[in-house]
């Protein structure tokens, strides 16, 4: 194919087969872990007991989820820590070899890779993700995102772009990689991007693409969700009172819409925090332990000003902003005993939330709760099946 046949082509509306889809089950929440590749979680904590994120940390809870019927892993990709005194994220593993080493260690789990596009060139990046869907046997999934944090794009000399042009290039990139996902032997002359000759093989597993879900809340970056992936991760702060599950509903409500509208569909996912203890006291003075007692101040306050919220924020605004990068960045506050905790994830999903990326304070010393508590009030409620021996 020339560059002229190619240049300035529209790619079809791109529908992903059911099975990827519904990560190849019928469980009507899709519950799995936020974050674990990162040291600290979401915990910006001080606490000794806080999550080290070393790989055998990373491989335990991979194979207590997988074992337990949890759908996915979604880690965070990210190049440099936060600073402060527990260096907040300072330890993380990148995420596709991240995922393609822990799909080789499971069996039935769908482990996302977070790729920065700008960071990652679309023909590498395509090989890479292609492999660890082999390795899964078709369990590998994309979680594509623009990058916003200019003191890690230093690290590579990019300098970061304007939003709009940042989703002008990612857009590109995604079209390549989906062409190299599809075709052989095809130019894809761009503006960010100019390939020749583009041939790569295997193709992903099974002839479908990898589940891809992008990561935003800009209007931009919904947008983009809209047009080109199959579900999208919301991670903005949420309450379970009325006018904050009200306002859930209406976004919910409104991406299905505008991807229905393209002809597309679209599932819409969120995050959370699950902490689990015997007596909602008990939850509760824990949460505030981890988050408010022993919370890295410097590190919350390093995220302020990296995510640019100091310019423009009053103090009062800070003050709020503050509190919610202490307590795991916002998003469902799942805390109490077993039946609260089962009775909040139900309101997640009848309020039209796909599935939610969850965190607690040590991903595999708290599992217990998982299978011994919640698991089963889920199912009981109808929300997940048992899971197949």
């Amino acid at each position: 194919m020339t560059q002229a046949a190619t240049r300035g082509t529209t790619p079809a509306p791109y529908t992903q087969t059911s099975a990827r889809r519904s990560m190849q089950n019928a469980n009507t929440l899709k519950l799995g872990f936020f974050g674990q590749n990162c040291s600290g979680g979401r915990y910006v904590t001080l606490a000794k007991e806080s999550w080290a994120a070393t790989w055998e940390d990373n491989l335990r809870a991979a194979t207590l989820a997988d074992d337990a019927g949890l759908d996915f892993l979604l880690p965070i990709g990210r190049w440099k820590g936060y600073g402060g005194k527990s260096d907040y994220a300072g330890t993380s593993f990148e995420t596709i070899t991240w995922a393609a080493a822990l799909l080789a260690a499971t069996k039935r789990i769908n482990i996302f890779g977070t790729v920065h596009a700008p960071l990652f060139h679309p023909i590498i990046a395509a090989k890479q993700m292609v492999t660890a869907d082999h390795v899964g046997g078709g369990r590998f999934g994309l979680n594509i995102v623009a990058g916003w944090n200019e003191d890690e794009f230093g690290m590579f000399g990019i300098a970061q772009k304007d939003h709009e042009t940042r989703y002008r290039q990612t857009q590109e990139w995604i079209d390549a990689i989906k062409r190299t996902w599809d075709e052989d032997d095809f130019d894809f002359p761009g503006e960010f991007y100019d390939l020749a000759g583009v041939r790569e093989k295997p193709k992903p597993w099974g002839n479908s693409h990898p589940l891809i879900m992008n990561a935003a809340i800009s209007d931009d970056g919904r947008a983009f969700g809209v047009r080109n992936c199959d579900a999208l991760f919301t991670a903005t702060g949420y309450a379970f009172d009325d006018e904050a599950l009200a306002k859930a509903r209406n976004e919910i409500t409104s991406l299905k819409d505008a991807a229905a509208a393209a002809g597309r569909e679209i599932d819409v996912y969120t995050n959370g925090t699950l902490l689990c203890r015997p007596t909602h006291q008990e939850a509760v003075d824990y949460h505030h332990y981890m988050c408010v007692e022993q919370a890295d101040w410097e590190a919350v306050d390093n995220m302020i000003r990296m995510r640019g919220r100091n310019k423009d924020s009053t103090p009062a605004e800070i003050e709020v902003l503050r509190n919610r990068y202490a307590t795991t960045s916002g998003g469902f506050a799942c805390i109490g005993t077993p039946d609260e905790i089962a009775d909040q994830l139900e309101t997640i999903s009848r309020t039209g939330f796909t599935g939610i990326g969850l965190t607690s304070p040590h991903y595999v010393n708290e599992f217990h709760y998982y299978t011994e508590e919640i698991l089963p009030r889920l199912e009981r409620k109808g929300l997940r099946v048992p899971r197949a021996s």
